[in-house]
């Protein structure tokens, strides 16, 4: 067994018996803080994560709920297009965790040696964000292709942009977008401003965003779904922080917060 693979069981391990503590504090014991009362390693410092754009909104909710479960720990994250992040690991950036959209991008960095071990923890797939109200009357991924219509498209090299044109191909769609993001978040805002009159993203921005947008799902989205795998990184300067997020956002816990945004289990 390696060091990562050994830290990560102590921290699900330490987790588990953490928040199992925490529902018996609630009616009424007395229980010192989860991560002493759990056995593992008392957790400190800053955990640094590397994050796929698309979770944003479900990571920033995950990393709240850790630092309660960890007081004294803090989470920080990077959100961004995950071959951007990648490079920036490779490069030598410090950061403990990565969490990509695709596992043709976590294999960069572990093929760097940069991570010893991932484990995909959730999958995901693609929808048209459309202005509200849908004023194109845009139904699938043949209306796209006609009718003069402005849309944006993730760059090819980001996961969101690969299943983009995984999707397009299945349908036999072919389109010229009048921008390609370098991350899910920007080709939304292009729908959001009124820059463009849809982009494909991923289903769980749709969600995060309905306020604002609204989405149309299409059946070639099936042959398109990104596995996200997560892993702690192997000069993560917080070893035993890292190993602990790892786990975390593998639990049951962290799995209700990721399907309700959305998210599918693998």
């Amino acid at each position: 067994m390696t060091v990562t693979v050994r830290r990560a069981a102590l921290a699900a391990t330490a987790f588990a018996l953490a928040t199992g503590l925490t529902a018996c504090s609630s009616s009424g014991s007395t229980t010192s803080s989860p991560s002493a009362s759990a056995g593992g390693p008392k957790l400190s410092g800053t955990v640094t994560v590397f994050a796929a754009a698309s979770l944003k909104e479900s990571f920033t909710e995950l990393g709240k709920r850790f630092e309660a479960a960890y007081p004294g720990v803090k989470v920080t994250f990077n959100f961004g297009g995950s071959s951007a992040l990648a490079t920036s690991i490779t490069s030598g950036a410090p950061a403990d965790v990565f969490a990509a959209a695709s596992t043709k991008t976590m294999k960069t960095v572990t093929d760097a040696k940069a991570a010893n071990d991932s484990k995909v923890f959730v999958r995901n797939t693609l929808a048209i964000a459309v202005p509200k109200g849908n004023p194109k009357h845009i139904t699938g991924l043949k209306d796209l292709a006609g009718g003069g219509l402005k849309v944006a498209l993730c760059a090819k090299e980001v996961p969101c942009g690969a299943a983009a044109l995984d999707a397009l191909k299945a349908g036999g769609v072919n389109l010229t977008p009048v921008t390609l993001e370098q991350d899910v978040k920007g080709a939304l805002t292009k729908v959001e401003l009124g820059e463009v009159d849809a982009s494909l993203v991923y289903k769980t921005d749709v969600k995060a965003d309905a306020a604002k947008i609204d989405g149309v799902d299409f059946p070639e989205a099936a042959q398109a779904v990104n596995d996200y795998p997560i892993a702690a990184l192997a000069k993560a300067p917080n070893a035993d922080g890292a190993a602990a997020f790892t786990a975390y956002v593998q639990s049951a816990d962290a799995r209700r917060v990721l399907t309700e945004a959305g998210f599918q289990t693998p």
